[in-house]
């Protein structure tokens, strides 16, 4: 546990207006809570800086260069590694559950994930600052709200009702294979995808339709989901 300040902070943010207004609220004249040892652009840039610095919590945007995926993500699990008394802030534009859950994956300690709108209040920033130096974990409340939705649509769905097996044949469906296809990626025969395909359409209640109609009407109840569980980030 941090027991004195200034907090060590390394900072990770892509975009100039953000990276500045990160700045504006943890360098204000006259504070010395807050000690910002570097400011990155990259993810590889961010984890030579936590390797040189180890700092005591990094903010990281979920998105950055090399490829602006999942960075934020890939930097959490890193750190982790390295010294799990590193704290992560992860700051995001949108909510997206898939990557919130994924940050937590490995334990909530000393992570927090925050939406950009917030960052400007120094107040709340600095409060989450401490707050993952010490081992805590925070959540945006948006966050949280949109988490408490998708597990509650999951649990509704009728996807819900599919077999592992069954959701691996309707995402083959979903990317426009055939069932020959489907049963070549998954190592089925063909007939074992036929059965998969006539137990998706029974569950999800795709009964009184044309072959075509049913694969469409199935393919978009599991691609609704997928954007509802992991809709890209920006």
């Amino acid at each position: 546990m941090k027991e004195s300040t200034p907090y060590r902070v390394v900072v990770a943010e892509d975009s100039y207006l953000i990276r500045e207004g990160i700045r504006r609220a943890l360098e204000q004249q006259g504070e010395d809570e807050i000690e910002v040892l570097e400011y990155c652009g990259d993810l590889p840039t961010l984890l030579q800086a936590v390797e040189r610095h180890r700092p005591d919590v990094v903010i990281t945007d979920i998105r950055m260069p090399p490829t602006n995926t999942n960075e934020g993500i890939q930097a959490a699990v890193a750190v982790r590694e390295l010294d799990p008394n590193i704290g992560v802030v992860v700051i995001s534009q949108y909510i997206t559950p898939h990557y919130a859950l994924a940050l937590f994956e490995e334990g909530s300690g000393g992570r927090a994930y925050i939406l950009k709108e917030h960052i400007g209040h120094r107040i709340q920033l600095v409060g989450v600052i401490r707050e993952v130096a010490s081992g805590g974990s925070v959540v945006d409340p948006q966050v949280v709200d949109v988490l408490v939705e998708a597990r509650t649509r999951a649990k509704n769905s009728k996807l819900a009702q599919l077999t592992p097996r069954e959701r691996e044949v309707l995402a083959g469906v979903a990317a426009g294979q055939s069932n020959s296809a489907v049963a070549g990626s998954l190592f089925m025969t063909r007939r074992a995808v036929e059965k998969n395909i006539n137990s998706i359409f029974s569950k999800l209640g795709l009964r009184d339709e044309t072959e075509v109609s049913r694969r469409v009407r199935a393919a978009l109840l599991f691609l609704a989901e997928q954007d509802l569980e992991g809709s890209p980030e920006a």
